[in-house]
């Protein structure tokens, strides 16, 4: 049973940061993180390989996220930086048996429960 779990969400003002963790049980996956705000699609936000070394971003995010992974910890994170407004939604982390990083959320086998991330103007 996989299972993950994601942690580190709030609320914080805009230009603020936050770090969101997300750990896995057993395996070291290909890993996703996606968001859906009230009323919109779930939409890709980062991803990342097993090893680290390759990672993809979505235009909306990039420069201002950084997904990284610690592989003895079985936890991946995601960095998020100045912060907006419309990156308030809920955020989950995904996982995926295939090595690609794929942009729909179909491709990916496990999900999280998901966090909060609330940005005030």
């Amino acid at each position: 049973q996989v299972q993950l779990v994601e942690s580190g969400g709030g609320l914080v003002q805009a230009g603020g940061s936050l770090r969101l963790s997300c750990a896995a049980s057993g395996r070291t996956f290909t890993m996703g993180w996606f968001r859906q705000a009230p009323g919109k699609e779930r939409e890709f936000v980062a991803g990342l390989n097993r090893s680290g070394g390759s990672t993809n971003y979505a235009g909306s995010v990039k420069g201002r996220f950084t997904s990284s992974r610690d592989n003895a910890k079985n936890t991946v994170y995601l960095q998020t930086n100045s912060l907006k407004p419309e990156d308030t939604a809920v955020y989950y982390c995904a996982a995926r048996w295939g090595s690609s990083l794929p942009w729909g959320p179909d491709e990916y086998d496990y999900w999280g429960q998901g966090t909060q991330v609330t940005v005030s103007s």
